[in-house]
């Protein structure tokens, strides 16, 4: 009998003969092809019995006639539909057949089962036949689960609909399959918060708090649709919230993940959905800083779409694929069903990269056996379309150059520091012989790719064994500081390893160099050189290494003209090395390279030419090496006014007939240096490596003492110093945050905790016998006016200071034995015989200090906006801990740091080593609109020359003034009269009145104020405070 006769009345006991007529003749030649629709009626047909038989029979054919699948799926529906019959048996049977179909599937065909399975989740079908429907869905977790994946972007909006359903069996039903969604986005970012995600769906009262756990995820792992389907309906629902935090908190987590969509395609099906909310919310938020947040976030999803657009589609085409097929397959009778299931099976095959023909011969050659071919010319076939089927995954990429250098490198990888991405995914070919110039504004990771490298952690990138890599800095660790030049480098563990000898490493040294006769002698410590000869001897150490490819960090950094040529010199010559070189030296990168690597969107572009060429390109990026071009702004507080200065040319520090020798040398580093800085200074202070300019500055700050010479500075005046190597400062705090740092510098009543460690405020052993030898002091009795001499010991200055009726300060003291703890005050020059001199500078820079402090107070919100003034944004300022940012990020909380006390008085040691061009800018800027001096040592010509019209130069130690020497004595104009303040605001809220400074009266002003206070003393009227003052002042009382 054939099939057709027996589903026209199928009975139990046609089930067997069913499947051994199928496994014997194959799908078609049974009837199985041509009578499945019949089949599939008679899975819902009236007769319980005959429904019983048909759904047992579906069930033994998935489970015994693989091959029959392209067909049995077909009956899913009617199975499912099992769920409504009041007979138990029909009820189990049905649910049987369906788990059969969807357990004994190809995972690969999952796809192919969904256009059966949506429409019987829609609210108006019956509640049972949705749950069962549901708890199927629940059953590719695990059977088939990247598949599920791949289908997620479909599957998750139908299942969020059934999770708000009324019924408790369909809400169940619901969860259960969100779960299993949920389990096989396979993004490791967000897979510990599915509970909190699955909660959030069912509970908007929970939106906020997962939006603000989701800002807190770092994104590393690349962001593909099925992640995108689960987070999306979450972020929708974020950016429709009330409250602007979370709006803002869903915009950040949009714009980070979205940077990780290494395929736009991934994202375009949700572009429609979120870009409107966001575009709305960019323009109605009040808040700006969240508005600037969102509006990132737009810009980024816009450059997505454009991308997305541009692109051709590689995902699985089932049209094309179908197509493919028919052509080696036809499509006549039975197997156009077939061939229409072997597409889904190809294409989901194509969209997870499963394109192996061992794959495809197992997953889909099969399927056309053995009813539509023999095994052998079905893996043929299908090899066919496998081979088409690449061919439209494959991107077409530009076209190399064409160039028949060796390839060193040729490597995809991701980059993080911290909990920061810097690179994703990103492609980084490099040739032998090539120079490469890294380039990225400050903090996008330029050092962090190369110490990477370096350290072998660039995934692809070859071993250092196999092509020998060397990292160039001038990184001297202080347990390195008391090695000579020769040992520092003979103790390098590559140059051991090499086995250089130490005769060869003199020859090197002295090639750059190093003699015995030079500035820089090869036995003498390390400690001793300068920051450009610092930098010569990393050079002189990479160049024993014989490398393959040098990496060098700012090469340029510190050196004056000529090494700067010589360095140029010597990598051009290096045709079989090649370098790649981060430098924000715009003449090196012109003159060295022949290609540009650029930091772009998190990934590495490559671009043939040098500096200018690039530029050409990219006209953007010439504000990394124009100062003019600088889109960036700082601004520094101003000074504000000095008790007793009225003119901006008066000195505020002077050096007079300095010299100084370092320790262990014979010979002096300064000669007979003389200077002064005021408030109108901008000088320049050049010369080669090692002429001692670095210090000159020390000398001048108080970091070190001259042997022979003065050195005065005015005690009301504050001094930032920001110097060449900057992290010292900052490099024991590496675990707080920039915000932290400030605020833990300034607590003590706004005194500088830093400022206490100078070599001059430290007491010599001369001082400290001083200040235990008794002196005899004149006491005055208040009550008798009996004077007396009485020999006493000073124990300490308490930081009172006040200035007597010869305009000379005079400090509050407590005298050691006494119990009297303030009141007691003694003149400078009496002090300063008694070995206090040191302390009295001591209290002039605390009280200049708080002074500073009068104009806004150590808060957070105080601290944050200060630091976005130097350059680092609050991101990285509150948020960040030290350790997670870049050097040039470091410079900038070094400066803000110097900057919080607003000084009078500015000096920058080299302030171009860390800074790119933009952030070179904005510091030109901010510069030029300060009301205080300025030093600035640089070999930068471009930076000083646009900022300094006097120059100092040095050279071999000795001090020569150059330009306009006496501009500031020009700029002799009265300090414009600032208006004072007269309350400022506390941390804590509390408004504080501020003594206001007298206005100093002339004797005519005087004379007349005397004549009035007598006449109401006379006429028995009170007096106000100033003239009480002046009353007892005048002896008037």
């Amino acid at each position: 009998m054939s099939l057709e006769a027996k589903f026209a009345a199928l009975k139990i006991d046609d089930v067997d003969s069913v499947v051994e007529a199928v496994k014997k003749d194959g799908v078609e030649k049974s009837g199985l092809a041509a009578n499945i629709s019949v089949l599939s009626a008679r899975c819902e047909s009236k007769d319980d019995s005959e429904t019983i038989a048909a759904c047992k029979t579906v069930s033994a054919l998935c489970k015994e006639c693989p091959e029959a699948q392209a067909f049995t799926k077909e009956c899913l529906t009617a199975a499912l539909r099992g769920a409504l019959s009041k007979n138990a048996d029909v009820k189990k049977e049905s649910g049987n057949a369906a788990k059969a179909i969807v357990e004994n599937m190809n995972p690969f065909g999952v796809k192919s089962l969904l256009p059966q399975i949506f429409p019987n989740l829609q609210v108006e079908i019956k509640w049972q036949i949705r749950a069962r429907t549901l708890k199927l869905l629940a059953m590719f977790g695990k059977l088939a689960p990247k598949q599920l994946g791949d289908a997620l972007p479909e599957v998750v909006p139908e299942v969020t609909a059934c999770m708000w359903d009324t019924k408790k069996q369909v809400k169940e039903a619901a969860n259960d399959a969100m779960k299993a969604a949920l389990d096989v986005v396979g993004n490791r970012d967000i897979e510990h918060m599915t509970e909190k995600i699955l909660v959030a769906i069912t509970d908007p009262k929970e939106v906020p708090e997962i939006m603000h756990k989701m800002a807190g995820v770092t994104f590393v792992q690349t962001v593909e649709s099925p992640a995108l389907a689960m987070v999306v309906p979450l972020l929708l629902r974020g950016l429709r919230e009330k409250q602007i935090a979370t709006k803002r908190q869903s915009a950040v987590i949009i714009n980070n993940m979205s940077k990780l969509v290494d395929n736009p395609l991934d994202a375009a099906p949700f572009l429609p959905l979120l870009l409107p909310a966001l575009e709305q919310n960019a323009a109605s938020i009040s808040d700006p800083e969240a508005r600037e947040v969102t509006e990132r976030a737009v810009a980024q999803l816009n450059r997505l779409k454009g991308l997305a657009d541009k692109q051709m589609s590689v995902r699985g085409d089932i049209s094309k694929v179908e197509s493919t097929f028919k052509q080696e397959f036809g499509d006549e009778g039975g197997i156009a069903m077939v061939v229409a299931y072997a597409s889904t099976i190809a294409t989901a095959m194509m969209d997870l990269h499963f394109m192996e023909d061992l794959q495809w011969a197992k997953n889909v050659a099969s399927q056309f056996v053995p009813a539509y071919a023999d095994k052998a010319k079905a893996e043929e076939n299908t090899e066919k379309v496998r081979v088409e089927a690449e061919k439209m995954l494959v991107i077409p990429e530009e076209e190399d150059e064409d160039d028949d250098a060796e390839e060193l490198c040729n490597c995809t990888f991701t980059l993080a520091y911290g909990t920061k991405i810097l690179l994703h995914n990103t492609k980084m070919k490099l040739k032998r012989g090539k120079r490469y110039g890294l380039l990225g504004p400050n903090d996008c990771g330029k050092t962090t790719l190369m110490r990477a490298i370096a350290n072998n952690q660039v995934e692809g990138f070859p071993d250092v064994d196999q092509v020998r890599t060397v990292f160039v800095e001038a990184d001297i660790q202080g347990e390195q500081s008391h090695l000579s030049c020769v040992e520092y480098v003979c103790a390098d563990p590559k140059i051991q390893a090499y086995g250089i000898p130490k005769e060869e490493v003199r020859k090197v040294l002295a090639s750059v160099g190093f003699t015995e006769d030079g500035k820089a002698k090869p036995d003498h410590a390390v400690s001793t050189l300068s920051g450009g000869w610092r930098m010569k001897l990393a050079l002189a150490r990479a160049m024993l290494q014989q490398a393959d490819i040098l990496l060098l960090d700012e090469p340029t950094n510190h050196l004056d003209v000529i090494n700067v040529a010589w360095v140029k010199k010597y990598l051009n010559s290096l045709t079989n090395v090649t370098s790649i070189i981060v430098s924000h030296d715009s003449g090196l990168l012109n003159d060295c390279c022949t290609h540009i690597l650029s930091f772009d969107n998190l990934k590495l572009l490559t671009y043939k030419g040098n500096l200018d060429e690039y530029v050409k390109v990219n006209p953007a990026a010439r504000s990394f090496f124009s100062l003019t071009a600088s889109k960036m702004k700082f601004k520094f507080p101003q000074p504000g006014p000095i008790e007793g200065v009225k003119s901006k040319g008066k000195a505020l520090m002077k050096m007079a007939n300095c010299t100084f020798t370092y320790p262990g040398n014979t010979k002096p580093t300064l000669f007979d240096i003389s200077v002064q800085v005021s408030l109108s200074s901008r000088t320049a202070c050049i010369g080669e490596n090692g002429a001692g300019k670095s210090t000159m500055i020390k000398l001048l700050v108080g970091e070190i003492v001259p042997q022979e010479g003065d050195v005065w500075k005015h005690p009301n005046a504050r001094i930032a110093y920001v110097a060449q190597h900057a992290f010292h400062h900052i490099e024991a705090h590496l675990d707080k945050t920039p915000n932290e740092y400030i605020r833990w510098r300034f607590s003590n009543g706004g005194e500088d905790k830093e400022s206490l460690v100078k070599v001059s405020l430290q007491y010599t052993e001369e001082e400290l016998a001083l200040q235990k030898k008794p002196f005899e002091i004149t006491v005055v009795d208040e009550a008798s006016g009996k004077i007396s001499k009485v020999k006493k010991v000073v124990g300490e200055l308490m930081g009172g200071r006040k200035q007597n009726k010869s305009k000379e300060y005079e400090y509050e003291v407590r005298y050691a034995g006494s119990t009297v703890e303030h009141g007691e005050f003694l003149p400078a020059k009496t002090l300063k015989k008694m070995g206090w001199d040191k302390a009295m500078k001591g209290v002039d820079l605390k009280l200049a200090q708080t002074a500073g402090m009068m104009v806004k107070p150590l808060s957070t919100k105080n601290v944050e906006e200060h630091l976005e003034g130097c350059g680092l944004a609050r991101e990285f300022g509150t948020h960040y801990r030290m350790s997670a940012l870049s050097g040039g990020q470091k410079v900038k909380v070094v400066l803000a740091a110097a900057m919080w006390m607003q000084p009078h008085i500015v000096i920058l040691d080299e302030p171009t080593n860390y800074l790119d061009r933009e952030s070179l800018g904005a510091l030109a800027g901010a510069i030029e609109e300060f009301e205080g001096g300025v030093i600035i040592i640089s070999h930068n010509n471009e930076f000083v020359g646009k900022l300094c019209p006097e120059t100092w130069v040095m050279d071999a130690g000795h001090l020569e003034t150059k330009g306009d020497a006496d501009w500031m004595l020009k700029q002799d104009t009265k300090i414009e009269d600032q208006q004072q303040i007269t309350d400022m605001t506390d941390a804590a809220g509390n408004k504080i009145e501020i003594k206001q400074e007298k206005k100093k009266l002339s004797k005519k002003e005087e004379k007349a104020l005397v004549k009035k206070i007598k006449a109401k003393i006379k006429a028995g009227e009170e007096l106000d405070s100033d003239e009480e003052e002046l009353a007892f002042e005048k002896d008037l009382l």
